[in-house]
């Protein structure tokens, strides 16, 4: 039968519902999506806590989202706390505030956030022999998952994503040269420690989910208003996101508040994360990447479903 599932996503960076019917053979169709940029991470980097006021803006966005969950209908409603979540020494606080939303919320390691991205990114795609790679770059850590006929082959997570380095490299306005040189450079040494040779060598494409490919699709087609069904299996190439983070590194914060298909929100962002993105298709010899709305929301729906079947 038929189950509908509601997830939050506690990420870094946004705060996300999904709302779907999932079927006995896994087919999924989508009720509601929302996001709200909510930023947690602010200065866990820094401090090692999750500061006051971001939590406020994460627990007023999940009041609103208990509400839409009751009036849809959902029967299980589950929620995944990542990065910032599991860093900060006051987690567990947070985690114990989204239960009290009756939302069976539980702060995942990393290498379960790999395995629900990858279910997610991978539902409805044939199941090629050729090794996929699935890119997930959020506000405080990336996952890199390989995989072949549904099957994950090698992931890592790293304590790396847009939020952490951008507040450890970024400060001017716009970033100066030397620092977004600076942040590559970290960057190209994580990835160098986390993908070994023989993983990157055996990747022959690559899918990317969450907010900067979502971003850099827009942007490149100009979307006004946003549209997941163009955005949706859209293909970013790396001469694109070179010429991308070009343009965004060289504009105040202001202006790419104004670059159409950016939402406001993802400005202070995205200029990390597009070059985050580009040094991941660079460390595997890539030159192309698709964009994917299908993420750890709808792995974790598919995941909660078989656990109530």
């Amino acid at each position: 039968m038929t189950i509908r599932v509601a997830v939050v996503d506690v990420g870094t960076n946004s705060t996300r519902l999904l709302i779907a019917d999932v079927e006995p053979d896994g087919a999924t169709t989508e009720v509601e999506r929302l996001s709200q940029v909510t930023r947690l991470g602010e200065g866990v980097d820094a401090n090692g806590r999750l500061g006051r006021e971001p939590i406020a803006r994460v627990l007023q966005t999940l009041d609103r989202y208990a509400a839409r969950i009751e009036e849809l209908g959902a029967e299980i409603a589950v929620g995944v706390l990542t990065s910032a979540v599991r860093d900060a020494a006051n987690g567990d606080e947070l985690m114990a505030a989204v239960r009290e939303r009756d939302i069976d919320a539980r702060i995942i390691t990393g290498e379960e956030e790999a395995a629900l991205t990858f279910a997610g990114a991978t539902s409805e795609r044939a199941a090629p022999d050729e090794e996929l790679l699935v890119i997930d770059i959020g506000g405080g850590s990336t996952e890199l998952v390989t995989g072949h006929r549904g099957q994950v082959d090698f992931h890592v997570s790293m304590q790396a994503g847009v939020v952490r380095l951008g507040e450890r490299h970024l400060h001017g306005d716009p970033p100066a040269d030397e620092e977004l040189a600076a942040l590559e450079e970290d960057f190209r040494g994580i990835l160098a420690a986390a993908v070994p040779p023989d993983v990157a060598r055996e990747v022959a494409a690559a899918v990317a989910v969450a907010g900067t490919p979502t971003s850099a699709a827009a942007i490149e087609l100009e979307l006004e208003p946003y549209d997941r069904s163009r955005t949706h299996g859209h293909v970013l190439t790396l001469a694109t996101l070179d010429e991308q983070l070009a343009r965004l590194a060289a504009m105040t914060l202001d202006e790419r508040r104004g670059v159409p298909g950016l939402h406001p929100d993802r400005a202070p962002t995205i200029v990390a994360g597009v070059a985050m993105l580009a040094e991941c298709l660079r460390r595997f010899g890539l030159d192309r990447v698709e964009v994917s709305e299908h993420d750890i929301l709808r792995g974790a729906a598919l995941a909660a479903a078989r656990g109530r079947t």
